[in-house]
C-alpha cells in the first residue's frame, strides 16, 4: 500500500492573538490546540506519517508540549517553515520520503478535522484525484469595488468556502508547486496551485465546525464546539 503523509503547516502563524504564546499552542479543552489537530491524524489508520511545519522558535515547544506529551509516534520529523504558508508547505514537500504517494495538507489551527474527512480525502487521492473539503456558503456574496459600491451579486448556489484537509497524489502537488515558483505565483491554498497547473480539483463536503482558529472569538467558539463533542 502506498504511503500517505500528512503535512500540517503551523508556521507563519506567529500572530499570537495578543498572547505570549503562539496561537497553535493556546489551550483548547486543556490541550494545546495543535495537539487536537495532530491527534486526529495520529488516530487515523489512513495516515502513515505526520510532518508538522513550524517556525524555528516554536520547534522546542512543539516537541516537548505536543509531540512527546501526547506520544505522537507518527511524527518522525519537524520541518522549519518559510515566509508564507506556500513556502512552508514546499519545505514539507521537500522532506517527503521516496515511497510517499499521497500527500494530505491540513492547517494546524483547524482542530476539528474528523476521521471521515481524512478517510474520504485519502481514498480519493489514492485513485488519482485532487480534492479539498469545503462547505456551501450560507450568506449572499456581493462583489464590491474600492468605493463600496456593489458590482455584482454572485450566484450563491455555486459558491463554497474551502477548508482543509486537501489531498493530492504527491507527483501532482510537487509539479504544481514547481510551476508556481517558476512563474512566481503564490496561492492562498494548495488547491489553487493545482488548479492553475491545469488539474481539476473536486470538493468534498466538510463541516461548518471545521473552523480555522485565527481570532479570540474563534477560540471561544472552538471551546463550545469541543463541549458539544
Amino acid at each position: 500500500m502506498s504511503k500517505v503523509t500528512a503535512l500540517v503547516p503551523a508556521a507563519g502563524m506567529g500572530k499570537r492573538m495578543g498572547k505570549a504564546v503562539a496561537k497553535q499552542f493556546l489551550p483548547l479543552g486543556g490541550k494545546p490546540m495543535l495537539a487536537h489537530t495532530l491527534l486526529a491524524f495520529q488516530r487515523s489508520p489512513e495516515i502513515d506519517e505526520i510532518i508538522p511545519i513550524l517556525s524555528e522558535e516554536d520547534m522546542e515547544t512543539c516537541l516537548r508540549d505536543v509531540i512527546e506529551a501526547f506520544h505522537l509516534t507518527k511524527v518522525k520529523t519537524l520541518v522549519v517553515g518559510g515566509k508564507e504558508r506556500q513556502d512552508s508547505v514546499y519545505n514539507g514537500i521537500g522532506k517527503l520520503e521516496k515511497d510517499a504517494a499521497v500527500i494530505l495538507v491540513h492547517d494546524g489551527v483547524r482542530p476539528f478535522v474528523t476521521h471521515e474527512m481524512i478517510r474520504e480525502c485519502v481514498e480519493s487521492a489514492r485513485k488519482g484525484e485532487c480534492v479539498a473539503v469545503g462547505v456551501p456558503l450560507k450568506d449572499t456574496i456581493k462583489e464590491v469595488d474600492s468605493k463600496g459600491i456593489v458590482r455584482q451579486t454572485l450566484e450563491r448556489s455555486r459558491l463554497w468556502a474551502i477548508q482543509t484537509p486537501q489531498a493530492f497524489p504527491v507527483k501532482v502537488l510537487r509539479k504544481a508547486y514547481d510551476e508556481s515558483y517558476k512563474n512566481k505565483v503564490y496561492g492562498t491554498d494548495d488547491a489553487t496551485l493545482v488548479e492553475r497547473s491545469g488539474t481539476k480539483v473536486r470538493v468534498l463536503m466538510g463541516s461548518y465546525e471545521n473552523i480555522k482558529i485565527t481570532t479570540p472569538e474563534d477560540l471561544i467558539l472552538a471551546e463550545e464546539i469541543l463541549k458539544r463533542r
